[in-house]
């Protein structure tokens, strides 16, 4: 029942103009920093693993800022889930799409890591085109459907559950889909390596680079940068990696994880420290969250 009212009211809300729901949404953020007590645990866990030579107090001001970002993106999902096109254009502008152009023709894998943009992100590109991309089924079926439904909107995507395997994706990749791939989370030690994230061992999924590897595709980062105040998003797109993946496993994925350091040292409150990151620990090693 609760889900069901959350839903309605996002929906109530995205009438409105895009500086009155993003103060709203910060003001949610707040609510959430006051009340989340274990989710602000862990972010702060993350944020003095990633960034020990900071501050305390700075720590704390990010660990704020996360909550402000993460409340503006609950709230302004629901521009993404049922916005008329025209109006997510205006609000969601897409930079360096040359770089995709230029790979036209081949398979294409849009590393698109946890910013709190993410959705917004995918929602505008398949205004455009059709992509494919993995999803975890949420804990409560109304959001769930509600999340499918709006991720389905446009140009029929391909959306497959993690528990599907990487089979219709690479079916999907040489069919000529640009898959939207977010593999820069903890999902356990099967198929992931221990390399560094910030300087801290991290169980990182091997799939980016293996993935390209297996069809020749294209590595294009996809970084949606969430705006200030009422000035939307930014979806943008980079140069197509050389050389990936390279032939060595352990120095494909940390590459990955070193140019995900390089984009949260330029807005380290949108990058997702709600999320255990460190959970999964080399063999012997204590746990960080407890």
């Amino acid at each position: 029942m609760m889900a069901r009212v959350g839903i309605f009211l996002i929906w109530l809300l995205h009438f409105l103009p895009l500086p009155v729901l993003a103060g709203l949404g910060r003001g949610l953020g707040w609510l959430l920093y006051a009340f989340a007590r274990e989710r602000r645990r862990v972010a702060r866990i993350n944020l003095r693993l990633c960034f020990p030579g900071r501050a305390d107090a700075e720590r704390e001001k990010l660990v704020r800022r996360q909550f402000q970002a993460f409340g503006r993106s609950l709230l302004e999902r629901g521009l993404a889930w049922w916005s008329r096109p025209q109006r997510l254009r205006r609000i969601v502008r897409v930079v360096g799409r040359e770089h995709l152009e230029a790979q036209r023709g081949r398979p294409v894998i849009l590393f698109a890591p946890h910013f709190v943009g993410l959705d917004m992100g995918w929602i505008r590109l398949t205004l455009d085109d059709r992509l494919a991309s993995m999803y975890s089924v949420q804990k409560n079926p109304a959001f769930d459907r509600r999340m499918l439904a709006g991720r389905r909107r446009f140009k029929q995507p391909l959306l497959l559950s993690r528990q599907q395997g990487l089979r219709p994706i690479v079916k999907a990749l040489k069919d000529g889909l640009p898959f939207y791939y977010l593999p820069d989370m903890d999902y356990g030690p099967r198929d992931a390596l221990f390399v560094p994230f910030f300087g801290v061992p991290a169980a990182t999924i091997t799939g980016l680079p293996r993935l390209a590897g297996m069809v020749g595709a294209a590595v294009i980062p996809c970084i949606t940068r969430q705006l200030p105040g009422g000035q939307g998003y930014e979806v943008k797109f980079y140069p197509a990696w050389e050389n990936y993946p390279a032939g060595d496993m352990a120095a494909d994925v940390r590459r990955m994880n070193a140019f995900l350091e390089e984009r949260v040292e330029e807005m380290p409150e949108q990058y997702f420290w709600l999320h255990k990151r460190f959970k999964t620990r080399p063999e012997g090693e204590a746990r960080f969250y407890r």
